[in-house]
């Protein structure tokens, strides 16, 4: 039983890392062996749009023939009990690292076929984290949805966990920043964050359940 996370933020020890330690926390304590991957350490680059994993017959058929530092990790992906994705919010979409591996590690399952049929060879329960400076209500609704969307018509099934109006800066006084409220934000962090981090745990830990069910998230 092993569930592998994968930060898409480029800081290791901020709020999308910091959930996705507390998912991994939650999974081990349920007996799962664990793996955090910063795609920010890997050299790697997004679909080149080749076609071999959709080639009939083709020795890459439903597997990304791109060979770089993401390849390994696809494969170990594949072969886990359970996902977890974590990004930060950039510009309404995930961060340019979380999209580029969203490409290859989604499209070659997915196939040309009425419905878009997937080929994932079963289901496995997958969750979403997703990190962001905005208030709730002016989450990208559209973005996460779409990327759910795919993420459950491979896997079966995906959750999405938000951590939302987060903090940025240590001292926001450092920074061009007054756009936000500084000591909300710290309130919040202080208030909410940890109820933010209780949740990922709880996560981390359905997931397994579910994994050992033979259920999708």
């Amino acid at each position: 039983m092993n569930v592998i996370a994968i930060n898409g933020s480029p800081r290791k020890k901020w709020n999308t890392a910091t959930l996705l330690t507390h998912a991994l926390e939650g999974a081990e304590e349920a007996g799962a062996a664990t793996e955090l991957v910063n795609l920010y350490d890997l050299d790697y680059k997004g679909c080149t749009s080749c076609f071999a994993c959709k080639k009939i017959g083709g020795k890459s058929y439903g597997q990304c023939a791109m060979k770089d530092e993401l390849t390994p990790v696809l494969k170990r992906i594949a072969a886990a009990s359970a996902l977890i994705v974590g990004t930060p919010v950039y510009f309404h979409v995930e961060s340019g690292e979380t999209r580029s591996f969203l490409e290859r590690l989604l499209f070659p399952y997915v196939t040309y076929t009425p419905g878009y049929k997937a080929i994932f060879p079963r289901a496995m329960p997958a969750a979403l984290v997703y990190t962001m400076n905005v208030p709730e209500e002016q989450k990208p609704a559209e973005t996460i949805g779409t990327t759910q969307a795919f993420m459950q018509r491979v896997f079966g099934g995906c959750e999405v966990l938000l951590g939302t109006d987060t903090l940025q800066f240590d001292d926001y006084a450092k920074y061009l920043s007054t756009v936000w409220d500084a000591a909300g934000k710290a309130k919040r962090r202080a208030e909410v964050f940890p109820q933010d981090c209780a949740n990922a745990r709880a996560l981390g830990t359905r997931l397994v359940a579910q994994a050992k069910a033979g259920a999708p998230a």
